[in-house]
């Protein structure tokens, strides 16, 4: 009889399943403490969540209240004081002078479905119910929902779980021609364009001049346009708190979750310009979605301890700060180090790019998957990407902690290329 534990953790081989070296016990500031007693520096802020670094005492503190104040509360058929505070908190946070409105969810890929009905639904309100389809970008990550699958251009069982993408079309990123001709050749039917400022696998910016592109096609096309700001939001990408902040005009719609909550509660957030909300108020139209945990007072108490932390410790300049040393640490590394084809990313996102022995083609994931075991043996959490090694520190980061990662990283590469890349 096969012997398992009774967790079966999420996209983990069951070879790596039951290990104490892969369980962590606890966390506090930018450490992880393990079940076998190791202590790693964390690189990932717990998968793009943890941007105030783990164990923040103001938002364990708020949740902590409004679980003894409030316990649970429904946002379905049913609103709430610490729902609505926080409601009104992430408007101002994303610009009250176009954004109106927020609905909760539980997840980024639960969002990225409600958004889908969203759009969809306001296409019909407009007069225009042909407009079905969705457009996504190559090499994006939006979810493993169903809805979110079929926007998620990775292959992870898509064809095998039966997800529908017969209304979901990819193209690639930074690329305005293409995008041109998907509109063209689906003149009439596009609802939506779905696009991460920075995209999650691999760090890549959305560059200055198809930003422009998809700004100029909206106005022509009109599609939604959709920022799924899950990884990027909440200071990530450094300077401001949205990445969508800097382009010339805002998104329609607004997805964040992850750092929302500094990543304590399940919990997501779709923000909606008043244009859209707007056309939903007037015929008195009823949006068909609805989650048990959403918008519940501690999750609202939570996006208010986070915003209010965001505000106080102006993260976003921090991440700008700490982005500009790293990336020119990290830049200074690949120089250093062949396996390194090409470093990307801003603030506190980036990524690795790696090229195998030969120094011409892309280091295959399960080599990927060994380097990122040598970083950690060597002390530090990191996160495979496609082809690349992934840094994502939080924001909170100090020169010393800088420092010790890239002493972590160095030796975990030497280590790695020191065994010819086999365990």
């Amino acid at each position: 009889m096969t012997m398992y534990q009774p967790l079966w953790p999420l996209l983990t081989p069951p070879d790596q399943q039951g290990r104490e070296d892969l369980c962590a016990k606890s966390a506090r500031g930018v450490r992880v403490t393990l079940a076998d007693g190791r202590e790693l520096l964390c690189a990932t802020s717990g998968l793009w969540n943890s941007n105030l670094g783990y164990g923040n005492p103001a938002v364990a503190q708020a949740v902590a209240d409004a679980l003894r104040e409030a316990s649970y509360l429904s946002a379905w058929n049913a609103e709430n004081v610490h729902a609505r505070q926080a409601a009104a908190e992430l408007v101002e946070l994303a610009g009250a002078d176009h954004y109106g409105r927020v609905l909760f969810s539980t997840s980024g890929g639960a969002a990225n479905d409600l958004t889908i009905k969203l759009v969809r639904q306001y296409q019909v309100l407009r007069g225009m119910a042909d407009r079905r389809g969705i457009l996504a970008l190559r090499n994006a990550f939006h979810g493993l929902t169903f809805g979110a699958a079929a926007l998620t251009d990775a292959h992870l069982g898509q064809q095998l779980y039966g997800v529908d993408r017969r209304l979901v079309g990819h193209v690639p990123a930074n690329d305005g021609a293409r995008l041109q001709a998907a509109l063209e050749r689906y003149e009439g039917r596009i609802a939506a364009l779905f696009v991460e400022p920075v995209l999650g696998s691999g760090s890549i910016a959305l560059s200055e001049e198809f930003v422009a592109d998809i700004l100029r096609l909206r106005r022509e096309y009109g599609f939604v346009l959709v920022a799924d700001e899950v990884s990027t939001g909440f200071g990530r990408t450094g300077g401001t708190v949205f990445a969508s902040d800097r382009w010339p005009e805002p998104p329609d719609v607004l997805v964040t979750a992850k750092a929302l909550t500094n990543g304590t509660l399940a919990a997501s957030a779709v923000i909606v310009s008043r244009e859209i909300a707007e056309a939903f108020l007037a015929p008195d139209a009823l949006l068909g979605h609805a989650e048990t945990q959403a918008g519940t007072p501690v999750v609202g108490a939570a996006i208010s301890a986070t915003v209010a932390e965001l505000r106080r410790l102006d993260t976003p300049a921090l991440s700008e700060k700490v982005g500009r040393r790293l990336g020119s640490e990290l830049a200074a590394m690949a120089a250093e180090q062949p396996a390194i084809a090409s470093v990307t990313g801003t603030g506190c996102m980036w990524a690795l790019h790696l090229s195998a022995s030969d120094g011409a083609t892309p280091m295959a994931q399960p080599e990927v998957s060994e380097l990122v075991r040598a970083v950690r043996e060597a002390g530090a959490i990191v996160h495979p990407g496609p082809h690349c090694l992934q840094l994502i520190p939080a924001l909170v980061y100090t020169d010393a902690e800088i420092d010790e990662l890239l002493a972590i990283l160095r030796r975990g590469f030497d280590s790695h290329l020191a065994t010819g890349g086999q365990r």
